[in-house]
């Protein structure tokens, strides 16, 4: 064997690997340049960011104590002292805001969060096996989603005292099955692929299979899905505090906000009071389903830049 051919047999695996990084790293180039391109994805990318760090940072933003009361200056106007002014009880509206965002983005991440799990396991388990597993599954699915969303949740927080982990429970156990029927899907076209065929010949355990092959190449419709969800999950948590099911006062949230503020005189002499909260889940909604859609194009193959 002559020098040549024995540098080549060394050096060959090394060009590949090389190569498969190089064209790895050009998808996740060519995704980005993609997400970019989309100025209102970009948008609700800077406005989400602005969000998390107002909530993170909120104890040093926050002007004052979201809970104290000074009855005094209840529905002050904006002004010097109450930049946005104050709610019936005289707290400023400002700071329970930025504590607002807190409640609401934890409520929307972790019950994404649980319901992204629950539905991954259960779609790639149905999409992977298929046959009477694949219709069992299903068919729990078809039952849990044939209930009323919006009566099955008053129910539920209405049995259980309403908190932040019985809305991020409720959301998640019921929240999933949107998830399961895309990751099904991706499974289902995915599982005869030839990389998931020769995984099966050289012996792989199923398990690995699935999560070490197919599951990361479904992964850009599971975070499509999951950022999409987040919005969603805002927007029903609003919706159960403004019906007085949601987050319990003292502790600020956007929903209980526009729930105290619903009175129309309120309404009509106080407008600053349901406009502020009422504006921020406008926004973040919007922000999520922007970056949602920059997601979805980035990952589609199909929409050139």
């Amino acid at each position: 064997m002559s020098f040549l051919e024995q540098k080549a047999m060394v050096t060959e695996p090394f060009i590949v690997e090389e190569n498969h990084n190089y064209v790895h790293e050009s998808i996740w180039r060519l995704m980005f340049r993609k997400f970019m391109a989309n100025k209102l994805a970009v948008i609700g990318a800077f406005l989400m960011i602005i969000i998390i760090g107002s909530a993170l940072f909120a104890p040093w933003l926050a002007p004052q104590d979201p809970s104290k009361q000074v009855l005094l200056d209840k529905l002050s106007p904006p002004g010097e002292k109450y930049i946005l002014g104050a709610d019936i009880l005289g707290r400023d509206t400002l700071s329970r805001l930025l504590y607002g965002a807190r409640i609401s983005l934890l409520v929307g991440f972790a019950s994404v969060a649980g319901s992204i799990f629950i539905g991954t396991a259960v779609g790639a388990i149905a999409g992977y096996y298929g046959g009477t597993l694949d219709a069992v599954l299903m068919r729990i699915v078809d039952a849990v989603i044939s209930f009323p969303s919006l009566f099955l949740l008053i129910t539920l927080v209405t049995i259980f005292e309403p908190s932040v982990f019985t809305l991020i429970g409720v959301f998640a156990v019921f929240g999933w099955t949107g998830t399961a029927r895309l990751v099904r899907g991706e499974f289902l076209s995915l599982r005869s692929s030839e990389f998931v065929l020769a995984a099966k010949t050289l012996g792989i355990r199923s398990s690995r299979i699935i999560f070490s092959h197919i599951l990361p190449n479904a992964m850009g419709p599971i975070i499509v899905s999951a950022t999409l969800g987040v919005g969603g999950v805002i927007l029903a948590e609003a919706a159960l505090s403004y019906l007085g099911l949601g987050i319990q006062p003292p502790t600020p949230s956007w929903g209980n906000m526009l729930q105290s503020a619903q009175n129309p005189q309120i309404m009509l002499g106080a407008w600053w009071y349901p406009l502020f909260p009422g504006f921020m889940i406008l926004i973040t909604v919007l922000a999520f389903n922007f970056i949602g859609d920059g997601l979805r194009d980035a990952f589609d193959p199909k929409i050139s830049e």
